[in-house]
């Protein structure tokens, strides 16, 4: 079995496909991850949506995304966090809408492989959080989504506070900073807190804010961990991270990483999305 694990979709389906064609994947003994993101921005969100959905559990392992809790949000009547770029619509009026909302809500936050030893998240963890800390952080926001109460979660989701993580916090501020970090979280301060407001690329930071992955103490460090979310950052291997955002919704390309072998494969195929709205792409990475 081919374990192949890819960067934010962003409804690309056109070159998701042509990606699965490339590594000549086979649903019927291969599995895909989906290190979150799978809708918004691009052109075939609902595409994609249903398609990832139809691969079943066995060959489709996905992650939750900010643009996917984003579509959620929306699902849910939180409407005043629009963005002029999205493309969720189209699956916010399908006829299988709420099959789809309670598919996407019901997948998880945080995903461990215990054979393959890998991990995969959209964005990171804090330097605090060990692996069987951040499935069991996790499961506490999925509980949420999973739960007759998943649209109250949304009117609290949105903000950039707490900054520093607390087993004692409780309540929404837990939800919310437990959220962050696996779904926006790129660079901390040095004291560990989350620094969610730059995007840019690594050279580009301002001082003393360090990608996630680069945190001196970090508790994960010795685990594998696919992300991504950062598509300024690139894909690449950091230790042992690896990164597979290449802005496939921005026009560059689609980045699968095949994780059950080494050396381990990258594979690329080029992305035909367009900008949107003359806005380019720098502004809304």
């Amino acid at each position: 079995m081919a374990v192949y694990a890819i960067g934010d979709v962003q409804g690309c389906f056109d070159e998701l496909i042509r990606l699965l064609e490339a590594v000549q994947f086979d649903a019927g003994q291969d599995q895909l991850w989906f290190a979150g993101d799978i809708v918004n921005r691009g052109p075939k969100s609902l595409a994609t949506l249903r398609f990832i959905r139809e691969l079943g559990e066995d060959s489709a392992k996905v992650v939750l995304g900010n643009h996917d809790l984003h579509m959620l949000a929306q699902a849910a009547g939180i409407g005043e966090h629009r963005h002029q770029l999205d493309t969720i619509e189209p699956v916010l009026t399908a006829a299988d809408q709420e099959e789809l909302v309670y598919w996407l809500r019901n997948q998880p936050l945080f995903y461990h492989d215990s054979a393959l030893q890998f991990s995969m998240v959209h964005a990171g963890l804090p330097p605090e959080w060990s692996i069987e800390e951040a499935l069991s952080l996790a499961s506490e926001v999925e509980a949420v989504l999973q739960s007759d109460n998943w649209r109250e979660f949304f009117k609290h989701m949105y903000g950039n506070k707490p900054k520093r993580w607390s087993p004692a916090l409780s309540g929404w501020d837990r939800l919310r900073f437990i959220t962050n970090c696996f779904t926006r979280l790129r660079y901390c301060y040095e004291d560990g807190g989350l620094a969610l407001k730059f995007k840019g690329a690594p050279k580009d930071s301002p001082a003393g804010q360090i990608p996630w992955f680069l945190m001196p103490d970090r508790i994960s460090a010795d685990d594998r961990i696919v992300f991504g979310h950062w598509s300024q950052l690139g894909t690449g291997q950091y230790g042992n991270t690896f990164s597979l955002d290449s802005g496939a919704v921005w026009g560059d390309q689609l980045t699968a990483l095949r994780i059950d072998q080494t050396p381990y494969q990258w594979t690329v195929v080029n992305s035909d999305a367009a900008m949107l709205s003359g806005i380019t792409a720098e502004k809304q990475r």
